[in-house]
């Protein structure tokens, strides 16, 4: 997990959080768009690590062969 994703979702949350304490609807939609975000960041994080992963060992293979 990605510590870009993980601070988006916080500080989406804050927002959200905020625009819902003062009845600011722009400011809860920005908030959960935040966190949205920041959902995206980890899972392309996760993805990443998988090809990664994938590539060594294929790498490893190769080098026994």
């Amino acid at each position: 997990m990605g510590d870009d994703g993980a601070m988006d979702k916080i500080k989406g949350k804050a927002k959200e959080m905020t625009g819902k304490a003062t009845g600011n609807r722009s400011k809860t939609t920005e908030g959960k768009n935040d966190q949205l975000k920041g959902d995206a960041k980890n899972a392309m994080g996760d993805m990443r690590d998988k090809a990664d992963d994938a590539m060594e060992s294929i790498k490893r293979d190769d080098d026994h062969h």
